[in-house]
């Protein structure tokens, strides 16, 4: 692991072991993506930029997940990759892998197909539904919430994962439903 600390010249010295990060004199600001903390001022740019990060031959390397067992993608796009410890699955619909068609036309149906085939991808990364973290639905009738929030839920155990649902103008192949999700290896 690598720890490095910069200070910009006439800015006092910060000292991670022995300060408090909640109890300054001048608010820090944490960045998404890094861990970095620097100090906001109006008159000056002075900062303190903590970077901490694990020497490891696999990051920043991407890794394609395939199986036969979920549907295969319908156009570009792997159906999952793996990244910086992190599985990201693409878009997933209700189809059956074997014949390329949906299970049915209800949203209950496709529901638990589409989660059966998360399932498979899950398991073909080498994780499963408890080490989902975030989860984004796509409804072509958001009436449907509740039907699908009670299917949902017997997949993904306390604690559920973060989730964003939302209606969407249309679905690939006429889908009632659609998920995507991020996994933590």
């Amino acid at each position: 692991m690598t720890l490095s600390v910069f200070k910009s010249i006439n800015s006092p010295t910060l000292h991670l072991s022995t300060a408090p990060l909640g109890f300054s004199r001048y608010p820090l600001v944490a960045t998404a993506g890094v861990s970095s903390l620097f100090r906001m001022s109006s008159k000056s740019i002075p900062f303190a930029s903590l970077t901490i990060s694990a020497a490891s031959e696999n990051a920043g390397k991407k890794e394609v997940v395939a199986t036969e067992k979920a549907p295969a993608a319908l156009g570009p796009y792997s159906q999952a990759i793996k990244a910086n410890n992190l599985v990201f699955l693409s878009g997933v619909l209700g189809l059956i892998p074997e014949t390329g068609k949906f299970v049915s036309d209800s949203v209950e149906d496709q529901t638990e197909q589409v989660l059966k085939n998360i399932g498979e991808i899950l398991k073909a990364s080498g994780v499963d539904y408890s080490s989902v973290v975030k989860t984004t639905i796509m409804l072509a009738d958001l009436g449907d919430f509740k039907k699908v929030n009670e299917i949902y839920s017997e997949y993904f155990p306390a604690p559920s994962p973060a989730r964003s649902t939302y209606q969407v103008a249309a679905l690939p192949l006429n889908a009632k439903i659609e998920i995507e999700c991020i996994a933590t290896l």
